[in-house]
């Protein structure tokens, strides 16, 4: 039995997906939310195995409830609802810990389907977002090649500073950072101070500067 806890602003809508799902005999609904507090606190309090996420909650809720959800329950799937084919967007989400999306063109039995597909942690994404995916893991991948035999890479930052230390040397402010990331200002804020320390510098000039340095010899 799949235990699904849908997440909507609008009531009215969790009731009419509650409707059409409850007819499918592997598919049990678990209970609604139409805040962000109210579906943090349902997926602690209930059996939950994928939560069904509106991407129309405000103020980038279905985000906050996909990074809090997947960074504190690893065992519950968070499948999206409501996209479109954008694959920037669509690229926050998973880089959030989203593990499907359901377009906003898509039928029934392919809500369905995703729900099952998330459950059984299998993904159905586009060719074109498959893409951009891939993309983005060689991208992360070379970064990491290059920091990690560099003096930056034995300052000992974590993964995630490396990669706010490489946004930084692109010129990308907090905002930008926190967007591209999807995480939220006062985190990008902490990992500038901390890589600050273990940098030994005062600005993020200097810390991009000493960036550029290590990539230049070792590309020499």
């Amino acid at each position: 039995m799949i235990r699904v806890l849908l997440v909507h602003e609008m009531l009215l809508m969790c009731n009419i997906l509650s409707a059409v799902l409850e007819d499918e005999p592997d598919i049990r609904i678990v209970g609604y939310a139409t805040t962000v507090a109210e579906a943090l606190k349902k997926s602690k309090r209930e059996d939950v195995d994928v939560v069904l996420v509106s991407t129309r909650m405000a103020n980038q809720g279905a985000l906050e409830i996909t990074r809090a959800i997947t960074g504190s329950r690893p065992g519950i799937s968070v499948l999206l609802l409501g996209l479109t084919e954008k694959k920037e967007r669509i690229l926050k989400y998973i880089e959030a810990g989203a593990s499907g999306y359901v377009l906003e063109n898509d039928s029934v039995d392919d809500l369905i389907t995703k729900i099952r597909a998330a459950h059984d942690d299998l993904a159905y994404v586009s060719p074109a977002v498959a893409s951009v995916l891939m993309n983005r893991l060689s991208e992360l991948a070379q970064m990491f090649a290059v920091l990690e035999n560099s003096e930056v890479g034995e300052a000992g930052l974590t993964p995630r500073e490396l990669e706010v230390l490489e946004l930084l040397g692109q010129g990308k402010t907090n905002q930008e950072i926190s967007e591209r990331l999807v995480i939220e200002i006062g985190t990008v804020k902490n990992h500038v101070h901390n890589i600050f320390e273990k940098l030994n510098v005062n600005s993020r000039t200097e810390a991009a500067s000493y960036l550029a340095l290590f990539n230049t010899s070792d590309n020499e």
